[in-house]
Parts: structure tokens; sequence; C-alpha cells
């Protein structure tokens, strides 16, 4: 509501957001000298923005002493309203946008990666108090996303590293399966008898891995589709199916407490996470590489 009205009233009274936002600034130090400061004006500035919009209320909002500053009562009346509508636009700002800080990167990539740093993150905080992390996940790796990204992390063929693409670790599939139909399992070729769970926007990974043990896979047996690994997890612990996923995603789901077993060795996936190059903001480009240096480093551990 308060968002609203500042809009519209600045529409109505052709009025600056920037006057009212100095005016909030002015009276909250009662001081010219300490709002241009916070403000980043000249002294002169803040006074000419307070006096314009002083001269379009056709009214006073402040007492002018040679050594003290204080707001009128009509200006005390006015500060209440502005204060509560410039917290409003910065709550529904923030919330739907996240803070404006300098050092904050935008990292995008798969909800199974995102999911995969997650626990390592506090060690990078550690390190780097100073620089924000902005996650967003990226559903298909030739997906358009609308965010100002800083770091993306990409699925693509271990061969397509180039200008573009600098390689962070080639990957391997495993299949999975709940605790449960675990127990049932003696062999790869058990894994026939399961339902298949498909991971989709990827090659198949089941022909992929039953071809690897000279096995074929029954495509049409597919009954269940998902479009994450991280899903795919999920409706594997529930014993709906069997699934082959990402080596290091299965790892992290068990080491997250999820119900399901690696059965079966690992197979070559003949692709790995890449970082795209990107061009950033000055002000970022540091915080950009230390994030890349330490993301680097985490592949590079055992998952």
């Amino acid at each position: 509501m308060h968002i609203n009205y500042l809009w519209i009233y600045e529409l109505k009274q052709n009025l600056n957001l920037n006057w009212l936002r100095t005016f909030e600034v002015v009276a909250r130090h009662t001081s010219f000298t300490a709002a241009s400061k916070e403000l980043g004006l000249t002294q002169a500035a803040v006074s000419l923005q307070i006096k314009a919009l002083e001269t379009k209320l056709g009214s006073d909002l402040f007492v002018r002493r040679p050594k003290s500053l204080q707001l009128t009562e009509i200006g005390k009346a006015y500060l209440s309203s502005i204060k509560s509508s410039i917290e409003a636009l910065t709550f529904s700002t923030n919330g739907l946008f996240g803070p404006n800080l300098k050092t904050t990167i935008v990292v995008s990539g798969s909800l199974a990666i995102i999911l995969w740093l997650a626990p390592k993150l506090g060690d990078f905080q550690k390190l780097y108090p100073d620089i924000g992390l902005k996650l967003v996940t990226a559903m298909w790796a030739n997906s358009v996303e609308t965010e100002n990204v800083d770091v993306e992390i990409v699925l693509a063929p271990s061969n397509r590293a180039n200008s573009h693409l600098t390689k962070l670790s080639d990957e391997f599939i495993v299949p999975v399966c709940g605790v449960n139909t675990a127990k049932k399992m003696n062999s790869v070729s058990d894994l026939a008898n399961t339902s298949p769970i498909h991971i989709l926007g990827f090659d198949d990974h089941w022909s992929r891995y039953m071809s690897a043990f000279g096995l074929r896979h029954d495509v049409a047996s597919t009954r269940l589709m998902v479009d994450t690994s991280v899903s795919a997890c999920e409706l594997a612990a529930a014993d709906l199916g069997s699934s082959v996923v990402i080596e290091r995603f299965a790892q992290n789901a068990i080491r997250a407490g999820q119900r399901i077993k690696i059965v079966g060795d690992r197979v070559p996936l003949e692709h790995a996470h890449f970082l795209s190059r990107k061009e950033v903001r000055i002000e970022i480009r540091a915080s950009k590489l230390s994030f890349e240096e330490w993301l680097r480093d985490q592949f590079l551990r055992k998952s």
C-alpha cells in the first residue's frame, strides 16, 4: 500500500522520489552535512533538493538556524508517512530481488549443483565474509536466464572445453534405488527388474549405463519421468523405482540422509561440469575470481 502511494503521489504531484529520500535522510540526521555524506552528494546539492521539495509542497519542512536544523511540525507529520513508504519499498525490493550489495555475485547452476554446494558454502563464507552469494537454479543447460549471472556452472560434453568454457570436473553416473529395493539387488542385471525413473533433459543415462555392462535398456518400460536429479532421488527413496544419476549428486543425497543406495559401479558420463566465462561488473571482478578459485577446489576434492 505504501509503495503504491509513493508512486501515485509522485505521478500526481510531479514529485521527484530522490527529493523524498533526501528529506528522510536529512530529517534522520538533522544535518545537511551528515546527510550529504550518506547520500554521496555535496551539501549544496542536498540543500537544493530540500528547497525544491519545500517549494513544490508550498511549506517549510525544516527550521534552519545557524548551528542547528529542526523539523517543523508539518515536517514531522510528513516524515512519518515518508519513512513508512520508503521502508515498505525497501522491504518489497529486497524480498523480491535480494539486497543491493556491491559484493554480491550471482551464481547459476542446476538444482542438484546448488544442493551439492550448499553444505560447502559455510567454508566459503568463513574465507570471504564480505562476499554475498545469490544462488539461482537453471533447469536446463541451454536455458536463457533473465538473471544478471556472474558465475554459471553448466553440464556439457567433456570435449567441449573452449575459450568460453573452463572444465571443472568430468562426471560419472551410478544407479540408485531405495534402501528397501536395494536389498533385492544382487547384480547390475537386476536393474532391469525395477521401474526405471528417467531424468528429462539429458542423454539417456539408462541406456549409457546398461550398455557399459553389455545390457540393454528397454526404453518402453519407463513410466516415471522427472526433470531433476533431486526429484529422481526422491522417487527412488520412496522405493518407486531406480534411477541413474551423476555420482556426486547421489553421494550428496546419501550424506544428506536420503534413503537411497548406490547399487552398481560408476560409469563415465562423457559429460563434465564447466564454468561458463562471463563479463562482469568491475567492482565484483575480484569477488568472482575468488569464488571461481574456491569452486574449482571443491570439484577437485573427493565428492
